[in-house]
């Protein structure tokens, strides 16, 4: 792995969920996701109920996450984005990197949460970050 590949591995690690963006019937979708490295493999746990897994079966797709939510105040890191393309295929993980998921939601749009996986094999992996003086706070304009 190039060292711009590691670098986006170890800010995924930081966050647990991120944004899987394909298409489907030609339109564009994008959806939340809860994430895992395995063996430098992007593994992704989503809702079965919208059917979003099927759509993504054997197609490339792109998975990105970053730290835009985090209270970024002045001596905090800097804000990072990471995007992870590539060719997805539905998994069964074993138990033990079920496990590493974390709790499953409860619901999703108020029907129970059925967990389905992806596997990301990243071919083009981007890190992009947006650096801040240590003087400046970051906020929203009211």
């Amino acid at each position: 792995m190039s060292l711009e590949e590691l670098h986006a591995i170890d800010l995924l690690g930081r966050v647990p969920y991120g944004r899987l963006a394909t298409s489907m019937r030609a339109l564009p979708f994008l959806t939340v996701a809860r994430h895992i490295v395995i063996d430098g493999r992007v593994v992704l746990r989503m809702h079965s109920g919208l059917g979003y897994h099927d759509a993504c079966d054997g197609t490339v797709v792109a998975y990105g996450a970053d730290n835009f939510n985090a209270a970024t105040t002045a001596g905090s890191d800097d804000l990072w984005s990471v995007q992870f393309t590539g060719p997805a295929r539905i998994v069964e993980p074993t138990r033990a990197q079920r496990e590493r998921f974390g709790p499953l939601p409860v619901e999703v749009n108020g029907e129970p949460f059925v967990p389905s996986y992806l596997r990301l094999e990243p071919h083009f992996v981007t890190v992009h970050t947006l650096g801040f003086d240590a003087s400046q706070q970051i906020r929203n304009a009211a």
